[in-house]
């Protein structure tokens, strides 16, 4: 029995079946293959409704698995598919685009049209590093026009019994500073304004700075966010009470974000989040085995590993808010232990969309 399987069945059997974590308080897809990349899911979380554009987008990106297979004939297929996409969808694409942006568009899907022409020479060719090279700015260049569909209003309800808590009504990107080097993360508001509202504001806040990795779990999880002293979350400085964050997950399909329910509660059992706990880096909110809204400061890398996580399915979806992605360094996270900490978490973008309460 190798070590990875011999993990994998310990956690099945020793990790309580709605909250992975013990006291203290530690911490719409596509279907049909599991989406792994955080950059596809991010752009597949975004809270827009333009078919041609998703449709294009998702052609790509279910190559990813074809160029590792080197299965070339069907790359070639798709590549030519979403040529023929971008020149029969262009305007439905511009009638979906703000008055203000259409020449921007434009100019944009004349310039992917020429790539996704050298994308299609590219897969005939069989040549790998190019295509997904080729293939990285094309899906760059269809984010650029996704986010140019974000609702002007924030586009979900937030519960009025959340109103003293900050919210990050969109996304911020923060660099991560450690002992074994930088990573950098994009945290998602839309689809985990909550979450990614306390992370944000405590990184701000200079809270993170200096504090050690207090949980290390190999394949599994790495967490920080204890500060020091007794207390085991951000204490509020104007009520001296420990600040709580709700559990809350979004549901592919769901009006609303879904508040202090986990997915097993609401018979969700092989259901997706929007964020799902997919990727190498994925972000994550520690609460504790007691309680769902409890989550104060903690949070944890997830260190994906293949073996241990079956497709569509794991120990935390549903029962975790992930709220961002480490998308630059992640390899460092494998390094990281707990001997090691947080030197720093600065924001470099996005700190206009953080509110100190509603």
């Amino acid at each position: 029995m190798t070590k990875k399987i011999l993990i994998l069945i310990l956690l099945t059997l020793f990790i309580p079946a709605g909250i992975i974590w013990v006291n203290p308080a530690n911490a719409a897809l596509p279907t049909g293959n599991r989406v792994k990349d955080p950059y596809s899911i991010l752009r597949n979380s975004l809270p827009i409704n333009q078919k041609d554009l998703r449709d294009i987008q998702h052609t790509l990106e279910d190559t990813s698995d074809l160029v590792r297979g080197n299965r070339w004939p069907a790359v070639s297929k798709a590549a030519s598919r979403s040529q023929f996409l971008v020149n029969t969808r262009k305007i439905q694409i511009l009638e979906s685009i703000p008055d203000n942006s259409k020449a921007k568009v434009e100019k944009i899907l004349l310039s992917l049209k020429e790539d996704l022409k050298a994308l299609t020479e590219q897969a005939n060719q069989k040549n790998k590093a190019e295509f997904i090279q080729t293939r990285r700015k094309s899906l760059e260049q269809i984010g650029n026009i996704e986010a140019l569909l974000l609702p002007d209003k924030y586009p979900y309800k937030i519960p009025t019994e959340f109103d003293n808590l900050p919210r990050l009504l969109g996304r911020a990107s923060v660099n991560i500073a450690t002992t074994k080097g930088n990573m950098y993360a994009i945290i998602d508001g839309y689809n985990a304004p909550l979450t990614s509202g306390a992370f944000i504001d405590l990184a701000q806040k200079g809270f993170y700075n200096g504090l050690p990795m207090n949980r290390a779990e190999e394949f599994f999880v790495l967490q920080t966010g204890d500060p020091k002293g007794s207390a085991i979350g951000y204490i509020d400085p104007e009520t001296k009470e420990e600040r709580h964050v709700p559990l809350e997950i979004k549901a592919p399909g769901e009006n609303d974000i879904i508040y202090n329910q986990t997915f097993e509660e609401l018979g969700l059992y092989t259901e997706s989040p929007v964020l799902p706990f997919a990727t190498l880096g994925t972000l994550g909110w520690a609460h504790s085995d007691q309680a769902l809204d409890d989550g104060s400061s903690q949070f944890f890398f997830f260190l994906y590993e293949a073996e241990l996580n079956p497709a569509g399915r794991n120990l935390i979806d549903g029962r975790n808010a992930a709220f961002g992605y480490v998308v630059e360094g992640e390899e460092i996270l494998n390094e990281l232990g707990v001997n090691d900490q947080i030197i720093s978490i600065d924001v470099v973008a996005g700190s206009e969309n953080l509110l100190d309460h509603a």
